[in-house]
């Protein structure tokens, strides 16, 4: 009993510094607050936001599509069935037999041609892709792209040129000029580098 009478007039005693201590310490709610700085924006992302707003600018959409793909999609609606040789240079990261993390955004140039349905299309699809490259300074098993995809009449080459052209400057300044090199890649014809 003692113990008990002891305790309920410690928690009363409690309560009544507690009341006088809110009472002493009341807050003003019309100060301004803290400022609290988070960081900023990764540079890999301005730079992806950065294009995409050139792109949107210039009448192009951005897909986007999954990063975990369907083989049929990465690899089979690009042309290269199951024994392509060219599969070597990017047979990657497999979940299951039939699942991988993408090995280029190019799914998602495939999902948006069958959702257009044959109508003409401007598009660019920036994300991250997956391939089986030894990490050194110019490779990594992970890395950001953004592939382009126009589907229209009266569409050339000069088309393609131009829309590199003025990334480029975009990028890089008005002073800049680009040189195509003539290169191999497996589901596209012709194929070029773009040299800055």
């Amino acid at each position: 009993e003692l113990e008990q009478k002891l305790y309920d007039k410690k928690v009363i005693l409690e309560d009544i510094a507690l009341k006088e201590l809110l009472k002493k310490e009341s807050i003003d709610i019309s100060l301004p607050g803290t400022k609290f700085y988070q960081g900023s924006i990764h540079p890999l992302n301005q730079v992806i936001e950065d294009v995409e707003d050139l792109f949107v600018g210039l009448g192009y959409e951005v897909a986007e599509g999954p990063e975990l793909e369907n083989d049929h999609y990465n690899f089979e609606m690009m042309n290269l069935d199951k024994d392509h040789p060219a599969r070597a240079m990017q047979d990657t990261f497999y979940v299951n037999d039939n699942e991988l993390l993408r090995t280029h955004t190019s799914p998602v140039q495939a999902r948006t041609m069958l959702s257009k349905k044959g109508q003409p299309m401007r598009i660019i699809c920036p994300g991250k892709v997956y391939r089986r490259d030894d990490d050194d300074p110019t490779h990594s098993h992970q890395f950001m792209q953004i592939e382009g995809l126009v589907i229209d009449e009266n569409i050339t080459f000069a088309n393609l040129k131009d829309a590199l052209l003025t990334m480029v400057k975009h990028l890089f300044g008005e002073e800049r000029i680009i040189r195509l090199r003539p290169s191999y890649f497996p589901f596209t014809e012709p194929s070029v580098e773009v040299d800055v």
